[in-house]
């Protein structure tokens, strides 16, 4: 004997019962010995309730109950279920003239969905041929009188189901009712949540079943819910114990109860998708999982009630005070812990109770309130609860911190005695993100990293192409999925939620939509979208004041954009600031010397207490190969210029580069890495455009570059022999005071000298220390271009996606 049990999903509609028939048809072929446990269809149950609480508030029902009606017999119109609808009419009458019900009137409600699903499978079956025999289960168990969740009677039970069995055997399909019994006074009473898994489970008990197989719409039973995380992984075989876990921290695929039955007796519980017949399942057994397992369990419908006050710090006896009066009212307290408050105790408890949990505790504290040992009782509604089960309480540190990074914080948490299990309470409108982001955290499968880059530009554009060029493999070797979910420029932004493709060009002009950037923010916070990144790969002033916003909803920011780090110190110091209390890190490699790590070096020496004397080097890449190019050949300045810009070496307007302003930024940010605290207005910068020039558009700047070759050809000729120029950044002073000297000018320097070695459009920095004396440190290298600064950005994303996820 088998017991097949179909979930409420499995017959919502027409697909599904078909899919229930053909299993039972196929069972039935094989010569397979099986009874047949349904729940109501669909949301029944939800919609019984529904209507029964409006009547009992005398508002209009009738409308919803013809609906449901309609639904319960639109599979077969022929179906006989006038006697379950007449007490639905008479029962819902009844209350709403009353304007209240009972327990015992919600369980002979509910009841009915149960009692037309088995009549409906019943007749279906017949309707083919099979021997199939509908069975009340209000005539096989026998329960105590605790209407919505009663307690069977094992003894009187297992009389009536083999009792039952003797009468209907060999070929018949029992098709039983779930949820659903009788007290002793043959009143309708109901097994409570899940209750319909609980009546399969005492059946394959009593009829010593070989299997009891759950047919749900899932595959089986994940690390986490499928609908509510996408990368949740099947489990494929869990011991009793082990589910037994899943079950009371809230799998809703289980029943806390069901296991007992089935371990009572060793018989395995297989848990199936009714869709789909390829699948295996999730096979329940008593042999425990070599490895363990870890799976997150939610709790939806609950409350949190926090007790606050000076007296409850310390004091012995105060949890069992709050156990013993809800126990009184059989109020189930599922977690207790200390609260947010180290004076408070959290505690929580179904949502339907918590108003008469708080009246409980206020009328058990009373004496408390008028001392001031307690000063608040509290009901937060909107929450849930992660249960982390198998979460070894040495590894906590993971998935805790990572829910910090990003935005949640859990209001309570306590791990179980064995310290395997840990279980949070956050905010319903988290839940979904906390999920994603404790699972990415905890069974070591692909982390995704949303991603919100701000301009697609040269470098921007360049940047996007190589993300998704390399998507894959460091998706392989690294187990990280950069999701790009949103490109924007200063007019639209493209918004895709499961990332774009190579596409992304054409797609921003068709599908691009006007935005701000909390429109952005919005879209991440409305899809729970986690770890994410801003990129900032703009030129613009403007755009740096949204840092702050983006840091404080959840974003991390890399940045190749040098404006915010050479704003006003009171910004910098600001954004810092924002970023320590939101545990955000900002990262801008890019911003002085394109791909080259120079910042981090600087950083890790002065973090070291190493004393940095000096930081001198030729920082543009575009003026490197300006003078590094006129300095050896016997060319015009005008000549050299000229072909720097068709290389696209320079900015449009070059004087942009000439200006030195581009170049003093970058000093600045160096200073400031040292915690100088420089303003721009310090820095001393040599403008190689003579004055006259200065003014005017580009065109016209540009048909006089031949006014600059006498100039510059005087330097070139007053320099001492093997000389060569180069346009430099120079931070020196005694950069152990509050500001150092800053300067940006035209040098002549040896030829065989480091600087004057440099080659090409490269850029090099000389870092001077005290422990390396008159011997710098030296970083050379590609200092300019789209694909070198793009990489750069690249690498701080992977960066971040390392040490800050």
């Amino acid at each position: 004997m088998k017991i097949l049990k179909f979930g409420g999903k499995s017959l919502a509609n027409q697909k599904g019962i078909q899919a229930v028939v053909d299993i039972i048809t196929d069972n039935v072929k094989r010569g397979q010995l099986i009874t047949v446990v349904l729940s109501a269809r669909g949301k029944s149950t939800d919609e019984l309730e529904e209507i029964l609480e409006k009547a009992s508030r005398n508002e209009s029902y009738k409308e919803q109950l013809e609906a449901f009606k309609a639904y319960q017999k639109e599979i077969h119109q022929q179906l006989n279920i006038q006697e379950e609808l007449t007490v639905l009419d008479k029962l819902f009458e009844g209350v709403s003239l009353l304007g209240d019900y009972s327990k015992r009137i919600k369980d002979q409600v509910l009841s009915q969905g149960e009692i037309i699903s088995a009549k409906l499978i019943t007749q279906l079956l017949r309707d083919i041929g099979i021997n199939a025999n509908f069975t009340d289960s209000r005539e096989l168990i026998i329960t105590d009188a605790q209407f919505g969740e009663a307690q069977p009677l094992d003894k009187l039970s297992k009389e009536n189901v083999l009792d039952h069995f003797r009468k209907y055997n060999g070929d018949t399909v029992n098709v039983v009712t779930g949820f659903i019994a009788s007290n002793a006074n043959n009143e309708t009473t109901t097994l409570g949540r899940n209750g319909s898994n609980y009546t399969a489970s005492l059946l394959a008990n009593y009829l010593d079943a070989e299997e009891l197989q759950n047919f749900t719409h899932v595959n089986g039973i994940y690390t986490a819910d499928p609908e509510l995380v996408p990368d949740a992984k099947k489990i494929e075989k869990l011991s009793y114990s082990e589910a037994n876990e899943l079950a009371y921290f809230g799998t809703n695929i289980l029943h806390a109860k069901t296991i007992i039955p089935l371990l009572e007796k060793n018989i395995p519980l297989r848990i199936l998708n009714t869709f789909d017949h390829q699948s295996e399942g999730t096979l329940i057994t008593s042999k425990a999982s070599k490895k363990g397992i870890k799976s997150l369990s939610v709790l939806e419908n609950v409350s949190l009630i926090n007790l606050e006050g000076r007296g409850l710090l310390g004091k012995v006896g105060v949890d069992a005070r709050i156990f013993k009066a809800l126990a009184h009212k059989n109020i189930n307290v599922s977690i207790i812990s200390q609260g947010s408050s180290e004076r408070g105790i959290g505690l929580v408890v179904g949502a339907d109770r918590a108003k008469e949990a708080k009246l409980v505790l206020q009328q058990e504290f009373e004496t408390d309130f008028s001392k001031r040992d307690v000063s608040t009782i509290t009901i937060e509604k909107n929450v849930s609860v992660i249960s982390i089960v198998g979460q070894d309480l040495s590894t906590f540190h993971k998935p805790y911190n990572a829910l910090i990074r990003n935005q949640v914080i859990p209001l309570l948490f306590n791990n179980t005695v064995t310290g395997k299990n840990v279980s949070l309470v956050v905010k319903k409108d988290q839940l979904r993100k906390a999920l994603n982001v404790i699972h990415g955290e905890i069974f070591g499968i692909t982390k995704k990293i949303n991603l919100a880059i701000f301009g697609h530009g040269l470098v921007g554009g360049t940047l996007i192409d190589q993300i998704l060029k390399s998507a894959k493999d460091i998706e392989k070797r690294k187990k990280i999925d950069l999701n790009i979910f949103s490109i924007a420029n200063s007019r639209k932004a493209l918004l895709a939620i499961h990332g774009v493709d190579n596409s992304w060009k054409s797609d921003i002009e068709k599908k691009g939509v006007p935005y701000s950037v909390e429109d952005v923010i919005q879209f991440a916070e409305k899809h729970h979208l986690e770890n994410l990144i801003a990129i900032d790969n703009t030129a613009s002033a403007d755009f740096t004041e949204n840092y702050v916003n983006l840091v404080t909803n959840g974003f991390d920011l890399v940045s190749s954009n040098k404006v915010a780090n050479t704003l006003s110190f009171e910004f910098y110091n600001e954004l810092r600031e924002k970023l320590k209390e939101n545990q955000k890190q900002y990262l801008y490699e890019t911003n002085v010397g394109a791909g080259l790590p120079l910042i981090d070096t600087i950083k890790l020496l002065h973090l070291s207490g190493e004393n940095i004397t000096r930081i001198k080097g030729v920082f543009s890449g575009s003026l490197s190969y300006l003078f590094n190019t006129f300095s050896i050949e016997d060319r015009s300045f005008s000549e050299v210029l000229q072909e720097a810009i068709d290389k696209g070496f320079t900015e449009p307007d070059p004087r942009e580069d000439l200006c030195g302003n581009d170049v003093g930024r970058k000093l600045l940010i160096l200073a400031r890495e040292l915690d100088l605290k420089n303003e721009f207005e310090d820095i001393n910068i040599h403008n190689l455009i003579p004055e006259h020039l200065r003014d005017g558009d580009a065109n016209q700047f540009l048909g006089k570059l031949k006014e600059l070759d006498s100039i510059y050809e005087k330097i070139k000729a007053d320099q001492e022999p093997n000389h060569v120029l180069r346009y430099i950044g120079d931070l020196h002073g005694d950069l152990s005071q509050e500001k150092g000297l800053l300067d940006v000018k035209l040098v002549s320097v040896p030829e065989s000298s480091s600087l004057g070695q440099v080659k090409g459009s490269d850029s090099i920095f000389e870092i001077y220390t005290e422990s390396y004396g008159d011997q710098p440190i030296v970083i050379q290298g590609a200092g300019a271009g789209a694909a070198v600064t793009a990489r750069g950005v690249f690498g701080d994303i992977l960066r971040l996606t390392d040490k800050g996820f």
